[in-house]
């Protein structure tokens, strides 16, 4: 797998609709081209690097390439914490926040709608731990599906709060899901989980890789892909 290449005092900056945003390079020995995206959150531009191009190069890429970054700057939805009377997702679904300061602090559901209570200005923490409780059992749930697709036993599994990927899966056969996931449809977090169950036998993309992702995977992953390009950022929007 590849790593994020930073250096805090020396990265070049690229400015998007008057925000300064970091240009991050990622040297990949496989790669062929310069290829460019915006993070999730749009914290920064992130640039594949093939490893015979020379850093100016790549930073000028990037720059070139300006107007249409600060396009996709500009479709990020803005931060906008939880209130009460406001909205959450779970698993694709939007529940109203009903708060009141003397219910019980642990958020639960209840006709459609979210019940927490406690102080109001704690209230986004206390949604954000219960979304990750929700989110863990459910990626555990959907690791024994695929392990169990895939003949291989289960491995450890944990939730991470990357800005910049849904998943990873280390060379120790160890299991990270973005807890940001469970805010969206299922198909979408158990396609992700699916990608790095699939990692443990193929540590790499290969058309081997591919196989065996369809053979585990039910839905159709360019499906889940495309809701992650075309909507992955949203999931960011409440909390950040």
């Amino acid at each position: 797998m590849t790593l994020w290449l930073r250096r805090a005092a020396i990265d070049p900056e690229i400015e998007l609709n008057g925000e300064r945003v970091p240009i991050v390079l990622r040297q990949h020995k496989r790669a062929r081209r310069l290829t460019l995206r915006l993070a999730p959150d749009g914290s920064e531009v992130r640039l594949t690097v093939p490893h015979w191009a020379p850093r100016a190069q790549a930073i000028a890429f990037a720059h070139a390439r300006t107007d249409w970054l600060a396009q996709q700057h500009a479709r990020i939805p803005r931060r906008a914490a939880p209130r009460p009377g406001g909205d959450v997702l779970l698993r694709g679904e939007a529940l109203r926040i009903d708060w009141a300061e003397t219910a019980p602090r642990t958020p639960r559901l209840a006709d459609g709608a979210l019940r927490v209570g406690g102080p109001i200005d704690g209230i986004e923490g206390r949604l954000r731990r219960w979304l990750e409780r929700e989110a863990l059992a459910l990626v555990e749930a959907d690791m024994y599906d695929y392990c169990t697709a895939a003949g291989l036993d289960p491995v450890p599994i944990a939730l991470s709060r990357a800005q910049r990927r849904w998943g990873s899966c280390s060379d120790m056969s160890r299991i990270r899901i973005n807890w940001r996931l469970v805010q969206a449809p299922d198909f979408v977090r158990r396609s992700v989980v699916a990608h790095e169950v699939a990692h443990l036998v193929h540590f790499d993309h290969s058309p081997a890789f591919h196989a065996l992702l369809a053979h585990i995977y039910e839905g159709e992953i360019r499906t889940a892909d495309g809701w992650l390009k075309q909507q992955g950022r949203s999931l960011y929007a409440a909390f950040g």
